[in-house]
């Protein structure tokens, strides 16, 4: 895995949900960025590296904020 491309499309999905015209769009940043931070995650863990432990955080972070999101919409 390419470390550095998933970090950048991770920051990119984030930047992109910022700037979206619509929430449903926003929304499906959002879930692509803590797809992608799960990925990195998976692949950390994997390795043993200590950084896996802030990914996993953020990963959780996002998905909760997804939820909400959602709900809050509906």
């Amino acid at each position: 895995m390419d470390l550095n491309h998933q970090y950048a499309e991770h920051q990119r999905a984030l930047m992109g949900a910022g700037r979206t015209a619509n929430e449903d769009e926003r929304l499906a940043k959002l879930a692509t960025a803590s797809r992608i931070a799960g990925r990195i995650s998976d692949f950390q863990i994997r390795l043993g590296a200590a950084a896996a432990c802030a990914w996993s955080k953020a990963q959780f972070a996002d998905h909760a904020l997804i939820k909400t999101d959602s709900q809050a919409i509906l």
